[in-house]
């Protein structure tokens, strides 16, 4: 059982869409594929996987370092004690070869993307889907789960876009099954997003149905006026009120807001998330942490934050992954995490689940398909399968 050959390829988001720091307008992902000797129905078995969205592709570094540290081990060092699968440790710290502690961001997309791969192989190796391979190793004692709770993100800053826009788009949400929507603030001024929160509460009835998301795009004055105008709404969470390593201005914002925090999305390893519940003022009974897991090392290292989470006082309640796509959601049900975003037609290729996939009453029911089944997704399976052929 060996790696034959492992590949990269950037593609573009092509999105005008615009939060409050910037626009995706030059976004690219990076889309890696692993391809092994392993036959399984008459075909070799492949992994693949994706960095979420947000940050842009990185072959570089893949194809430099990465790649070849794999190509060039042992094969039987990258396995399991039987020598019958893949071992995502094995795997994870033949990447950290010879990398030096901090730094993070330089490579724990990278490594993160490839490392998700290998789990797409080691669960169809094992014909199981994803999450029942990560429920097996690292859930046992948690409640099984069929369906995970999802919420969908949207109310971006589009021209042309206003409040009665945001409220056809709330209402097409509902429509598909969804019963929590996150609107994005900051991007405009604090009474044009007080009214378009105020709005969006009318036709969703609950504050517990709404949460808003500033993208860490806020000053430490400008958020304490934004926690100030909507702390009494008693939001869902706001997200990234602040800077993501502004762990001090985080504590203020919380101390002034009171009522539920979410961040964590743009924190890449284990120790930026221990210093987030340590110094940033988070609350274990009431906030949420949103760690993007295939761009924090991957599914190994998650695990290892998780403890340390719990450790901490945390639950698994507590955690809803950042990026909505088919690795997150398979990564909440096997975990038993309390929930995972959607972005129905808003990262093209990337967005969404299986082509099948329907929301009812706020729960997405987990796929049974081997690996993390993007092979559900034509439109985004098409670039993948390239990649291979």
């Amino acid at each position: 059982m060996r790696i034959v050959d492992i590949r990269e390829t950037a593609i573009a988001l092509n999105s005008s869409l615009r939060n409050a720091v910037f626009d995706f307008s030059e976004m690219t992902t990076s889309v890696v594929a692993v391809m092994t000797d392993v036959i399984r129905e008459g075909k070799p078995v492949c992994g693949f996987a994706f960095n979420s969205t947000g940050r842009y592709a990185c072959g570089g570094p893949m194809r430099d370092r990465f790649f070849p540290r794999l190509l060039k081990a042992n094969p039987d060092s990258l396995l399991n004690e039987k020598g019958d699968n893949f071992d995502p440790e094995k795997i994870l710290a033949t990447l950290m070869q010879r990398e030096k502690p901090g730094g993070h961001t330089e490579r724990s997309v990278a490594i993160g993307t490839i490392e998700v791969a290998f789990w797409d192989v080691i669960a169809k190796i094992a014909d199981k889907p994803l999450h029942a391979e990560l429920r097996e190793r690292y859930s046992q004692t948690q409640p099984k789960m069929d369906k995970v709770p999802c919420y969908v993100g949207g109310g971006w800053y589009a021209p042309g876009k206003g409040i009665a826009q945001l409220l056809d788009e709330i209402r097409d949400k509902l429509d598909s099954g969804y019963t929590v929507m996150k609107i994005k603030v900051g991007g405009a001024s604090l009474a044009e997003d007080v009214a378009r929160v105020e709005a969006a509460l009318q036709l969703l009835g609950s504050g517990d149905c709404l949460a808003v998301d500033a993208n860490a795009g806020l000053e430490p004055e400008r958020a304490i006026q934004y926690a100030k105008a909507l702390s009494s709404y008693r939001l869902k969470w706001f997200e990234e009120p602040s800077d993501p390593l502004g762990y001090a201005d985080l504590s203020d914002f919380i101390a002034q807001y009171g009522s539920a925090v979410g961040t964590g999305e743009n924190l890449f390893s284990t120790q930026d998330i221990v210093n987030l519940v340590t110094y940033g003022g988070m609350r274990a009974q009431r906030d949420f942490i949103q760690i993007d897991v295939p761009q924090s090392y991957g599914i190994v290292q998650f695990s290892r934050t998780l403890q340390r989470l719990e450790a901490m006082g945390w639950s698994r309640s507590s955690i809803f992954p950042h990026g909505g796509n088919q690795m997150t959601l398979q990564i909440v049900g096997g975990f038993g995490l309390g929930g995972c975003e959607a972005y129905p037609g808003v990262f093209g290729l990337f967005a969404g689940f299986a082509d099948e996939a329907r929301i009812e009453n706020g729960f997405l029911a987990l796929p049974e398909r081997p690996g993390i089944g993007f092979e559900a997704q034509n439109d985004l399976y098409q670039k993948m399968k390239a990649l291979v052929s």
